[in-house]
């Protein structure tokens, strides 16, 4: 039995270990014992968005670090002197990375072995070089330790962080299903039909921009800072109508639940030129800008969500990724299916749980550790592979 999960994910610019001990009994709650990110953002600001090798540098830099934090606050980073000195397989699972090869094998040398029953890692969706650092850090840690790693979806850790409330729960009822899940984040923007934990179909997908990645370049067409979904939150408030603004709503009507976010971004683009040629841009401009922006996602997310929901007759409703920290579209969501489908049960992990975080990826390992999907390190971990372009299956 896993009773105890150490989780590591960098699928992105997000350094995350987490430490959860599973529930004891069915329906019952996580215990978070650490939780520890090392955010990339001040780095790849100045850039307006993620470089994949600068990332995975920093990934490099960050994991020892991040994961004595973790053991540190979870009470389990025992410096008494280990007993496995053979450094062989780790060498040889972090030959690719060299500068965090050395970081390990001194960790290794000054540390015990805690007390982990498993290794959860984000295999992907991602950016592969990100996910290889991670996966190759699982890997020398479970060759040393000897101890099982399990595979984790990216996209489904979001899902199952919301439909568990952030760990609250392990247990989601029969007759919470089907759910319809929103996972809306900067990489992906997907409606998921969830049948069952561990059964999933995916309804509909942007065909292009994701809506964060559509934020990041609406930002950066105005002058804002990355990562632009906060920043174009923040000068939406108190936004007046001065200039008439109107944004398209890109496949608002439809009768798919796909979505595309480029034509948003492209209206941004021409709106602005036109302003800079009639008129001077000021800071009401940009606030209104913002405003129109940011609904125009949220008029999109909403009716594509709620179409699903009835379509599908879906008697839950799942959100996550970190577009969904947005506060002005979670109350929008909120208020509109009080309204519209008030039966419906409405699951949304807190904002600061809807990033990319360690404690997702542990829950979702205990999903796939209670189907005994496990990888020993016996195997030589030939089933632990990176697939950056990983579904939902």
């Amino acid at each position: 039995m896993i009773k105890t999960i150490l989780s590591i994910e960098t699928s992105c610019d997000d350094t995350g270990i987490a430490i959860v001990k599973t529930p004891t009994k069915s329906g019952g709650n996580f215990s978070v014992l650490a939780d520890v990110i090392a955010s990339q953002i001040k780095i790849h600001a100045k850039y307006g968005g993620v470089y994949p090798t600068l990332a995975r540098r920093e990934h490099q830099s960050n994991l020892v670090p991040v994961l004595e934090k973790a053991l540190r606050e979870a009470n389990m980073l025992n410096p008494e002197n280990p007993t496995n000195k053979k450094f062989g397989k780790i060498e040889k699972n972090l030959e690719r990375e060299p500068e965090l090869k050395e970081k390990v094998v001194t960790f290794l040398s000054q540390y015990s072995k805690p007390k982990i029953d498993a290794i959860a890692v984000t295999v992907g969706p991602g950016l592969e070089p990100c996910l290889w650092v991670g996966v190759n850090f699982a890997k020398a840690l479970s060759s040393y330790w000897n101890i099982p790693t399990i595979a984790v979806n990216h996209i489904k850790a979001h899902l199952l962080m919301g439909a568990t409330q952030n760990g609250k729960t392990s247990k989601l009822r029969k007759n919470d299903f089907p759910a319809v899940c929103l996972i809306v984040s900067g990489g992906h923007t997907q409606l998921i039909l969830m049948k069952s934990v561990g059964s999933y179909q995916i309804l509909g997908e942007t065909r292009d921009d994701a809506a964060g990645e559509c934020l990041d370049k609406a930002a950066r067409i105005l002058g804002l800072s990355y990562p632009g979904g906060p920043i174009i939150a923040e000068q939406a408030i108190g936004a007046k109508n001065t200039f008439g603004i109107k944004l398209p709503r890109p496949m608002l009507n439809t009768k798919d639940y796909d979505f595309s976010f480029s034509g948003l971004k492209t209206a941004v683009l021409y709106e602005n030129l036109k302003m800079a040629k009639t008129t001077k841009k000021n800071k009401e401009y940009i606030k209104e800008m913002c405003a129109e922006i940011q609904q125009a996602v949220i008029d999109v997310l909403i009716k594509k969500t709620l179409k699903a929901v009835k379509d599908c007759r879906a008697k839950t409703i799942i959100f996550g990724g970190g577009v969904m920290a947005n506060k002005e579209l979670r109350k929008q969501f909120q208020g509109e299916i009080k309204t519209q489908i008030p039966s419906a049960k409405c699951l949304m992990p807190s904002p600061e749980f809807c990033t990319d975080n360690g404690l997702m990826v542990a829950i979702a390992g205990y999903f796939v550790a209670e189907q005994k999907k496990l990888i020993t390190p016996k195997t030589g971990h030939k089933n632990l592979e990176v697939n950056a372009n990983l579904r939902v299956q």
